[in-house]
């Protein structure tokens, strides 16, 4: 499930905000750029297990996984996949 158009409305409401989504790559380095910093990061986390209603375990806190829409995108792709019963 693609949630790229809400991950990007949501960084440019937040972070962004003299920025049109049309403008905002989907491989743009939020981490590297300075658009996203540490204490952001943190409210980005916490956006993204509510909206998303999912959890973000310590094992998951890789910046990797946020550094870009692609990558939160991805990363919001594989922690809402149920686990199937054995």
């Amino acid at each position: 499930m693609k949630n790229e158009a809400l991950i990007k409305s949501y960084l440019i409401k937040e972070f962004m905000p003299d920025v049109e989504a049309s403008e905002l790559a989907n491989d743009y380095d939020l981490l590297t750029n300075g658009v996203v910093d540490s204490l952001g990061l943190l409210k980005l986390i916490a956006w993204i297990e509510t909206e998303f209603d999912i959890t973000v375990d310590d094992a998951a806190l890789d910046p990797d996984n946020f550094r870009t829409v692609d990558a939160i995108d991805a990363f919001v792709a594989r922690v809402s996949v149920p686990v199937e019963a054995s």
